[in-house]
């Protein structure tokens, strides 16, 4: 037997039964919502060419994370690790006349490579919404809103939403001389809140009000607060603006009533180059993953032609669904109400009574077995608690 003949690649997996449920429950809340909200679907590609993520020498992902291959021309493939940047593409090449702005919404999977024994699947389906072609703290605080009620929908309670702004760490570490690595790396460490690893590395780098101001802002979240403390790290105009602006966001998100789950977060920094200013994530207590993502890309569309402002999120449908199941909140799926037995030489009436048991709304399903007696076993088995067979007339069995 090959090695690997019942397994799947690593970081990913089957899903069964309930497990598939709960993704479609998730999946279909989230559609009908974006639905309603004025948001029309698109679907890109999962296969996508590489030079789509590595726009301006800075790929979303570092390389080493992407699913690559080749066409038969020899032109790097790579299955798709973000679905952002293909709406943005799509949208530069048939969506450029469209009235704006424009409100997209997706629900596909994304891939990419997960280094080491993380625990964390290649493969993840997400459902998200991007709204193109609109400036401004308005459409910020409709996308954010939209995030918090996508969860609210789903039935999760407990969930956080940390706001940030990528516009006070930019401003901040452009005052240190230090190369994309090691950027890259003091930017890894804000957001996972490794204090003795931003130390060592901040450490090694000549002393500066930069740098003390980046040491603390791992620290920086929570609630007003957080305003009256990084105050004094603000050194020059981009920060005080990226403040200010987090500081409006903020207020207007607490008189919608979200002040309980939401928070400032000046440590929230993203991996993607992209993001230009408002940034947030969504948590829900019990999943270890990020649940939701998302935030301002203004810049992003002018690379493909067109120059728009755009904000949008992506929820993580496979998390919330693992949430919905760890809790019990999905039901197994149901047996069969009815077995439809056909007798010798009436499996063509039998079949039509299945039809018609369909068309009434009742769940039903057909025998293959060849005995009356084998379909009886086969139901009582499976809890289908009668059994039609069907012949000159139709007998019906308790099981």
């Amino acid at each position: 037997m090959k090695k690997n003949l019942r397994n799947t690649p690593e970081g990913t997996k089957d899903l069964l039964f309930e497990e598939c449920l709960a993704r479609r429950e998730v999946e279909s809340i989230l559609s009908e919502l974006f639905l309603h909200r004025g948001f029309s679907e698109v679907m890109t590609p999962g296969i996508e060419y590489y030079d789509l993520f590595e726009g301006g020498g800075h790929p979303i992902l570092p390389e080493e994370n992407m699913y690559k291959l080749t066409d038969s021309k020899g032109r790097l493939l790579v299955m798709r690790p973000d679905s952002t940047m293909p709406i943005a593409r799509l949208t530069s090449a048939r969506l450029r006349n469209a009235p704006l702005p424009l409100r997209l919404y997706y629900r596909q999977d994304v891939y990419h490579l997960n280094q080491g024994l993380t625990g964390h699947s290649d493969q993840e389906f997400q459902a998200g919404i991007e709204i193109l072609g609109a400036a401004g703290e308005r459409a910020d605080l409709e996308v954010i809103s939209l995030a918090a009620e996508a969860l609210r929908q789903c039935g999760v309670d407990n969930f956080q939403i940390e706001i940030g702004h990528v516009g006070f760490f930019q401003s901040l570490i452009e005052e240190l001389a230090v190369d994309e690595e090691t950027r890259d790396e003091i930017r890894t460490t804000i957001e996972t809140k490794n204090y003795a690893a931003l130390g060592g590395l901040l450490d090694a780098l000549p002393a500066s009000e930069a740098a003390a101001a980046i040491r603390r802002l791992p620290r920086l979240f929570g609630g007003d607060e957080v305003l009256k403390a990084a105050a004094p790290l603000c050194r020059g105009q981009q920060t005080r603006e990226a403040l200010k602006s987090l500081e409006k966001l903020y207020k207007k998100l607490c008189a919608l009533g979200l002040e309980d789950i939401v928070m400032m977060d000046l440590g929230l920094v993203h991996r993607n180059e992209y993001y230009t200013g408002a940034i947030f994530r969504g948590y829900v207590e019990g999943s270890g993953d990020t649940v939701l993502s998302g935030g301002r890309y203004d810049s992003l569309l002018s690379r493909f032609g067109i120059d728009l402002p755009a904000t949008g999120f992506a929820v993580n449908v496979d998390a919330l669904a693992k949430v919905l199941l760890d809790r019990g909140e999905v039901d197994p799926p149901m047996p069969p109400e009815i077995l439809v037995h056909a007798q010798q030489g009436y499996e063509a009436a039998a079949l039509q009574k299945v039809n018609e048991l369909c068309d009434q709304g009742i769940l039903c399903e057909f025998s293959v077995f060849g005995s009356l007696e084998k379909a009886q076993g086969y139901a009582a088995e499976r809890c289908i608690s009668r059994v039609f067979s069907v012949g000159s007339e139709i007998d019906v069995y308790d099981i």
